[in-house]
């Protein structure tokens, strides 16, 4: 259950071990016991337990001799509380393993967990990077949508339950031993859930191509996402049970995952998590919105135009008849909402203008601002949400 030889993981990101294949969840037990598991907390959500898949994992897990514990209430955007509850059960349990089993809700959730529980103290005081002191548990990621990449990233990203903040808690200890992608579990994701967490995928590989932090290592994952998921979300969404293009997603959402943590995001991603908190638009659809918007906008650089070409070249979005690529892509990203039919006016999820200028602000104060290639105010996102209600 290995991944193409060509896959540049092996030799950028040595710390995490990537089992790929069909059927590839049923090494968990296996994994678990080889990295010294002896109780494991199992962390996911009320859908996953309804597709079966927390309970085959728990008794693959049992098979090999490992205890388990379950914590099953993971929510969308996991928040404070929620991490708080899950930490409850780990201590109760005295777990020595970590394995987050979902979307990038449940994993981050375990993630947040993690830190809590080995390092003591409040999310908050893991805001940022390397602020983990002591030792973390080891961790097994197993996701069941191809769209957070959270498997292998050390972050976690937990919302303020008063306040409703994201806060993006990194640390090198808290990276997964292993992630195992199995196309196989993605196959029982509702068809919207799909398409949101499909087009955050895609959106994380544009915009991790043209940050402020882009390198080398950065840009090959991001590439390499991208290519893979152009030519595999349409099929994905016309063909639910094609486990070869449900492979191609799952591999490209860790690959644009991976270049998050080399690359970190950008606009559309500040642009989205206001919209989130205020109007609950799923996060997927929400960066999917602004995605076009902001990258028509970055654009306007001559020197980030020309990292779109580079980032596109190869691509049946650089063959578009003399059009030039910036916006080649944004169009295409517009056609990708369209295949989904995940709407593209801030009208249709009932964001109200009036509102703009606070949606504006705290888009402006968003941490992912700062890495997006062109200088952004709150003023320029209040152009950026007018063009989308006009979508």
């Amino acid at each position: 259950m290995s991944h193409p030889a060509e896959n540049p993981l092996q030799e950028n990101h040595p710390h995490l071990r990537l089992v790929f294949g069909n059927g590839g969840v049923a090494q968990t037990g296996e994994l678990a016991r080889e990295l010294g598991a002896t109780k494991a907390l199992l962390v996911t959500d009320p859908g996953i337990v309804a597709a079966g898949h927390a309970g085959s994992v728990r008794e693959n897990l049992e098979a090999a001799g490992i205890g388990v514990s379950v914590f099953d209430r993971s929510k969308e955007n996991p928040t404070t509380a929620c991490v708080e509850e899950c930490v409850a059960v780990a201590k109760a349990d005295a777990v020595d393993f970590i394995i987050g089993l979902g979307g990038g809700s449940s994993m981050d959730t375990a993630k947040g967990c993690n830190f809590i529980l080995t390092n003591g103290g409040a999310m908050k005081d893991y805001w940022g990077v390397g602020k983990a002191s002591q030792p973390m548990l080891p961790s097994i990621m197993i996701p069941t949508t191809a769209g957070t990449g959270s498997e292998c990233q050390s972050f976690a990203l937990i919302a303020d339950n008063t306040t409703h903040q994201k806060m993006a808690c990194g640390d090198p200890k808290a990276l997964a031993k292993v992630a195992i992608l199995d196309p196989e579990l993605t196959v029982s994701q509702p068809a919207r859930v799909t398409a949101c967490t499909g087009i955050d995928a895609i959106a994380h590989a544009v915009e991790t191509a043209v940050t402020r932090k882009r390198n080398e290592t950065s840009l090959k994952y991001s590439r390499a996402a991208f290519q893979m998921m152009l030519e595999s979300f349409s099929r994905v969404l016309e063909s639910p049970d094609d486990l070869h293009a449900r492979g191609q997603m799952l591999l490209g959402a860790a690959y644009a995952g991976t270049a998050i943590e080399h690359s970190m995001l950008g606009a559309a991603h500040s642009a989205a998590n206001p919209l989130t908190a205020h109007y609950n638009v799923v996060h997927g659809q929400a960066v999917g919105m602004m995605l076009p918007h902001v990258v028509r906008f970055n654009a306007g650089d001559e020197a980030i135009a020309e990292a779109y070409a580079e980032f596109v070249k190869g691509t049946s979005v650089a063959a578009n008849n003399g059009t030039p690529a910036p916006e080649s892509l944004a169009q295409t990203l517009e056609t990708l909402l369209d295949t989904a039919s995940l709407p593209r006016d801030l009208t249709a999820v009932g964001v109200d203008a009036a509102r703009l200028e606070t949606l504006s602000e705290e888009a402006a104060a968003q941490w992912t601002a700062s890495f997006n290639p062109r200088d952004i105010t709150a003023a320029d996102f209040t152009g950026l949400y007018q063009k989308a209600f006009a979508s």
